[in-house]
């Protein structure tokens, strides 16, 4: 009966999150209320209150969702053991990319992160929790890069901080792209070709080694 209960659950905090992203998606965070999640997923406001404590954890947990299917490779990159870590960012980058385009969903999700969330005074929290998401990506780009550089694949003198950040504003730039105008190309098909051009940015750019380095 236990085991029971607890599926039972898992599938009730599915349903908040699937209806969120609908709702979201539909009118944009700040427009959206927890009670409408509740009539969207056919619960109560009450079964989201047992799950979340407010929308931010909600939004949250439509990301971590979007996140899992590249989970492995993001700590591949960041592992101590992986030979290449490297090519591993590179495989991430291109995947997100086309991500994007074939699983609705995730489109779904780039959409509300991009266009649909907005930042007014009553959404202050939500500012907050978004900042640090950032912050703990970028963190992890950080370590991802120092592993390259510990194994002779990128510059010694990488200004790590900046470089994760350039790499972040590349991947985030080119989705809000695609995502305005997807007539213009394909980032199913153009995934391999932007993810080089990422690396290449990382492995090549001079302007990205602090001043006077050799």
């Amino acid at each position: 009966m236990a085991r029971r209960t607890k599926q039972e659950a898992q599938e009730t905090r599915t349903q908040i999150i699937d209806a969120a992203e609908l709702c979201f998606f539909r009118k944009g965070v700040s427009h959206t209320s927890l009670a409408e999640i509740a009539k969207t997923a056919g619960v109560t406001r009450g079964a989201i209150y047992w799950h979340f404590e407010n929308k931010g954890e909600v939004l949250d947990a439509l990301l971590v969702r979007a996140k899992m299917p590249i989970q492995h490779l993001e700590e591949a990159s960041r592992a101590d053991d992986e030979p290449d870590p490297l090519g591993r960012l590179q495989t991430m980058v291109a995947e997100v990319f086309r991500q994007a385009e074939r699983d609705p969903s995730t489109r779904r999700i780039n959409e509300i992160i991009f266009h649909k969330c907005e930042y007014t005074d009553q959404m202050c929290d939500l500012r907050e929790h978004m900042r640090q998401l950032r912050l703990q990506s970028d963190l992890k780009l950080e370590s991802a890069l120092r592993n390259a550089i510990a194994k002779g694949q990128l510059p010694p003198q990488l200004d790590v901080l900046i470089a994760a950040r350039c790499l972040h504003a590349f991947v985030a730039g080119m989705l809000d792209l695609w995502l305005l105008r997807p007539e213009d190309f394909s980032l199913l098909e153009r995934a391999d070709q932007l993810a080089a051009t990422a690396i290449d940015m990382l492995k090549n750019g001079t302007a990205l080694q602090p001043p006077g380095a050799v």
